[in-house]
């Protein structure tokens, strides 16, 4: 009996697959196909357009996102006065947000992250175009919000906090443009917006995570990623009129639309990027699998067992050889049993 169990994991081992596993096993009848066929309409999610809680989502994403908008614009503008170095309230800003609207509606506040949802089929594509619009339109009314409390000298200095590439600054002779080039922007704003993605993705909104932490220390773990991101990116390039990764179309969208002007130079940027930043990650969970820890035994085999022993974490193989093997004897137990089929391949996966 033993002699035969550890020949069952050597095949597991090798990825060899018992003659009891057929290809005819995993073939589906029509009735199934037709069953597991998904309509564009379901796709489109057409039906979530007169839904009412999409709905109220999406007035929660447009409150969400007009208040962290004016919250942020705010900050950055008395930061750049004080010390440029220094937004201490950014995050704290964006975990209060966020925690207050995570229930209604996801607390996105930013098309990068509706998109991504979107992509790998969270939400619809309806309610992705639905909350992207009530995002942009939070975002004009958290702007033109700052434009009526702030003075038209600051407004001119600043450009309402909004997202810059380059800005035309007094010269000598004639103005002079200052700031980053265009492609180099558009480098960063990718680049970062898929490093906010993947970890706010994957750490942050993800379900599992979200049941074994806090809801405020996912909330923290977004605004850190969103704060480091947007304020050590202009401090890497060390260039001025370049206000750093936007990573939130809505954000910059805001600003330009009420001020105008120079901030809607190079303002695909901040729109390209992150759209490219969400079909790299919807590539990136398609090639790459999750990774399924089993954190009770490697806890157990951290800490150890009531007797001191540690116990070893059974590798997948093992514990597939084990399910088959379990399945063989109670198939050869059975009468009129002669062939005995098996629902998974056994692979090592």
């Amino acid at each position: 009996m033993e002699f035969a169990r550890e020949e069952m994991i050597k095949m597991a081992r090798q990825q060899v697959r018992p003659r009891a596993y057929y290809k005819f096993d995993q073939r589906k009848s029509r009735q199934e196909k037709r069953r597991d066929f998904i309509s564009l309409n379901d796709q489109l999610g057409s039906e979530d357009l007169v839904c009412v809680e999409v709905w109220q989502a999406s007035i929660a994403e447009l409150l969400g996102t007009a208040i962290l908008v004016f919250m942020i614009d705010t900050i950055a503008i008395s930061s750049i006065e004080t010390h440029p170095t220094a937004p201490h309230l950014i995050m704290a800003i964006l975990q209060f947000s966020s925690s207050a609207t995570l229930p209604i509606s996801g607390g996105h506040f930013n098309p990068l992250i509706t998109l991504s949802y979107a992509l790998i089929g969270s939400i619809t594509l309806s309610r992705a175009l639905v909350n992207t619009l009530a995002q942009c339109i939070g975002a004009t009314l958290g702007a033109l919000a700052l434009e009526a409390v702030v003075s038209s000298t600051t407004q001119q200095t600043f450009s309402l906090g909004g997202c810059t590439i380059t800005v035309i600054a007094p010269g000598p002779n004639e103005p002079v443009i200052t700031g980053l080039k265009t492609a180099q922007a558009f480098w960063i704003e990718t680049v970062c917006s898929f490093l906010f993605l993947f970890a706010s993705r994957w750490v942050a909104f993800d379900q599992p995570q979200t049941d074994i932490v806090a809801r405020v220390t996912v909330c923290s773990i977004i605004g850190l990623l969103a704060g480091l991101n947007v304020f050590i990116s202009p401090t890497v390039t060390a260039t001025k009129g370049y206000s750093g990764a936007g990573i939130n179309p809505a954000r910059c969208l805001g600003p330009a639309i009420v001020r105008g002007g120079h901030l809607w130079d190079g303002h695909w940027v901040f729109w390209a990027g992150p759209t490219l930043a969400s079909m790299a990650f919807y590539l990136c969970t398609k090639i790459v699998p999750r990774y399924k820890h089993d954190f009770l035994n490697i806890l157990r085999a951290s800490v150890g067992t009531k007797d001191g022993h540690v116990k070893k974490p059974r590798l997948h193989y093992e514990r597939v050889a084990a399910r088959w093997w379990k399945q063989r004897l109670e198939a050869h137990a059975r009468p009129n049993s002669s062939k005995l089929r098996l629902d998974y391949p056994l692979t090592a996966t």
